[in-house]
């Protein structure tokens, strides 16, 4: 679905808005991403927790009829034909074998690495380690909340910040917050947690997906935008068995909880610095 919106933005703003359509696109996602947990929260209180599953399984149906029914792609005035099949294809095996582009997409997996934590270890490490009894749906809506009411905001105070320098700045700052919940565990350092790396992703999000559609040639940027969402993807499969392991290893061995978001900040600061030298010594406009 992403990708869907992401190339029509790239397809559809003129050059110099398109960081303002970006920072659009993204405080319209986390209206879902705010009301998901708190849907969550309602089914648990009011029914079994499969209702939650079974919401999300709903929403991503009715989001693919309606992408299927209701998408059209945006056309530009004198613009030849839609690419074929083969076209698309061909254009999906020269991205594959772009190695500077797929090496900034697997160095900024490990951000997605560290944000994931939120969605993973940080309910598990609330209910084990601060409060049982604490509503983890409910908190997890504080950084979509953040991100819509400041993501205009903070994309006008940035703007004149060159897209690539944005992205290593946010990855930064998401990956130090979870400093704060190691000074002082509790339910309200966690919501400022969340806060700080909610603060992150509005810096960096937008200027991503802006700096890869101005990488993309003319008529490639569906192909290149379903690309940024790899490191997504990625990230997810590997950040969840690097929480297991983490809660298992120093929360119920070693009983050294606060070990986590050391291990958590390490592979944030990682890849922010591998982000900086990839700028300094590979990247090219």
């Amino acid at each position: 679905m992403k990708p869907c919106v992401v190339g029509t933005t790239a397809r559809a703003s003129k050059e110099n808005v398109r960081s303002v359509g970006y920072s659009i696109y993204y405080t319209l996602v986390n209206v879902g991403s705010t009301a998901g947990p708190l849907l969550a929260s309602w089914a648990q209180e009011h029914g079994n927790v499969e209702n939650v599953f079974r919401i999300a399984a709903l929403s991503v149906f009715l989001m693919l009829f309606f992408v299927l029914l209701f998408f059209k792609e945006p056309r530009r005035a004198g613009e030849g034909e839609t690419a074929s099949l083969a076209q698309v294809g061909k254009n999906f095996l020269t991205v594959l074998s772009n190695p500077r582009f797929m090496l900034f997409l697997l160095i900024f997996t490990g951000y997605w690495i560290v944000f994931w934590q939120e969605f993973i270890a940080l309910p598990l490490y609330i209910s084990a380690y601060i409060d049982p009894k604490a509503d983890t749906a409910r908190i997890l809506a504080t950084d979509p909340v953040v991100v819509i009411l400041f993501t205009m905001v903070i994309g006008v105070l940035t703007k004149r910040m060159q897209a690539f320098h944005a992205i290593i700045l946010g990855t930064l700052i998401s990956s130090l917050a979870w400093i704060l919940l190691i000074v002082h565990p509790s339910v309200w350092m966690a919501v400022v947690t969340l806060i700080v790396v909610a603060i992150g992703e509005i810096v960096q999000q937008p200027r991503y997906y802006d700096y890869i559609s101005r990488l993309a040639p003319e008529g490639q940027q569906g192909t290149y935008m379903g690309f940024a969402f790899l490191p997504l993807g990625l990230g997810s499969m590997v950040a969840g068995k690097f929480s297991g392991w983490l809660m298992h290893h120093f929360g119920e061995q070693m009983h050294r909880p606060e070990f986590v978001w050391w291990s958590v900040v390490a592979v944030g600061v990682a890849t922010t610095l591998l982000l900086w030298i990839y700028d300094r010594f590979v990247r090219i406009e």
